[in-house]
């Protein structure tokens, strides 16, 4: 099994092209792709492949065999609790998963008698403003959350922050962090076992250079 391609999945966009850098720069893989269609190619050996997925599917693709490893945020793991080991967090994908509303209406929000909340975390959402008690609706939404108060069907949104520049444009203030997110190395059980050389190779150059 050792001369089977190392797959690893990775969520199209720029955390892709931030893997894709680390990996070169620990010595692990090098990559000339990919071309801006492909979702699968190889490094220069044509050993190890990448598939290029949405960054909720990688643990899923993990899970059902897909790929040996991967690379996403600790938002997608602790929304849906995947039960796969992280032997890693990369020094990268830095961002944060907060609570933001129309600026207009920031200063009443928690004094709402009920919040109307948007997110594409609905689990985390309600259980951080059931935390504090505070009574809400969670809408869960797919596209960009940040239309949701202007749309009039939310009080605020719960969504991940890296500058904060799309959040001002919309009118919306960032007012709690709910959780800090980083991108985190995953790895598929059996994969320990099937290409252990490949696995350990990655975690230990990794570790070396998240430290």
């Amino acid at each position: 099994m050792e001369n089977k391609p190392f797959t690893i999945a990775l969520p199209a966009g720029r955390m892709s092209e931030e893997s894709l850098e680390f990996f070169a720069r620990i010595g692990f893989a090098r990559f000339s792709g990919p071309s801006s269609r492909e979702l699968s190619f190889f490094d220069e050996t044509g050993t190890v492949r990448i598939l290029l997925v949405r960054n909720q599917d990688v643990p899923l693709c993990l899970l059902h065999g897909g790929a040996e490893a991967g690379v996403c945020g600790r938002d997608v793991i602790l929304e849906h609790r995947y039960d796969l080991t992280v032997p890693v967090a990369l020094p990268f994908g830095q961002c944060r998963l907060s609570v933001a509303a129309p600026s207009t209406q920031a200063d009443g929000l928690f004094r709402l008698p009920h919040i109307r909340v948007a997110t594409k975390y609905p689990h985390l959402a309600y259980r951080w403003f059931h935390e504090r008690g505070l009574s809400c609706e969670i809408i869960k939404m797919h596209g960009s959350i940040e239309v949701a108060p202007l749309m009039g069907i939310a009080d605020c949104i719960v969504d991940l922050v890296s500058t904060g520049n799309t959040l001002r444009a919309n009118g919306l203030v960032e007012l709690e962090t709910i959780q800090e997110s980083t991108a985190l190395l995953l790895v598929n059980r059996p994969a320990y076992a099937l290409q252990n050389s490949r696995i350990m190779e990655l975690i230990r150059k990794s570790r070396l250079a998240a430290v």
